[in-house]
């Protein structure tokens, strides 16, 4: 049984990456340039990977997941919000714009979902020393404190999900997905 290398647009999903190169392959596949197989077990694998990073990728999966996080910690921190939080505690100060392209939203989405965070508390704007006309983003300590107790809860939220694993695999699993984001399609 020959398996075929069914291509996954990650870029869609994923702004600012690079389309693997590809190569053309016995019959009908396609191989990625450097690939150690191409048409076998090692395709499968890729394919069952691209299938799963795509549920992740999803945007009503992520929502849902910062739905989840985010119940309970005040009126401006939702999964609307949420992004905004982790890509500022991420990356420093940034413009709106520079914001709008981490998170993948238009600079007005932004600059509406930052204002309720500067409303709470959770950002400032400051002014950009590169640029007098436009403002940074900036978390306040109460900014960070909250973006601290979120990644707590996900960080609670996949040790549970793990909790049923084998001694080791956690720790293994975790080891080569560091390594696939690294080396893989995301550089």
């Amino acid at each position: 049984m020959r398996l075929r290398f069914m291509a996954i647009p990650f870029e869609a999903h994923i702004p600012n990456m690079r389309a693997p190169r590809t190569l053309p392959a016995h019959g009908n596949t396609t191989c990625v340039r450097g690939a150690r197989y191409c048409g076998g077990v090692e395709d499968d694998a890729g394919r069952q990977i691209a299938e799963a990073l795509g549920t992740l990728l999803k945007r009503a999966t992520r929502a849902r997941l910062h739905r989840t996080l985010t119940e309970g910690m005040g009126e401006a921190v939702d999964e609307l919000t949420y992004p905004l939080l982790s890509a500022l505690a991420r990356t420093g100060p940034r413009s709106a714009a520079e914001l709008a392209r981490d998170v993948g939203l238009d600079r007005s989405g932004v600059t509406r979902r930052a204002s309720r965070l500067e409303d709470a508390g959770l950002v400032r704007r400051e002014p950009d020393p590169s640029d007098r006309r436009a403002a940074l983003l900036v978390l306040t300590d109460h900014g960070r404190r909250t973006v601290e107790a979120l990644r707590r809860r996900l960080a609670d939220r996949i040790a549970a999900s793990l909790s049923s694993w084998p001694p080791g695999e956690a720790e293994t699993f975790a080891r080569h997905l560091r390594r696939f984001i690294a080396d893989g399609p995301f550089t």
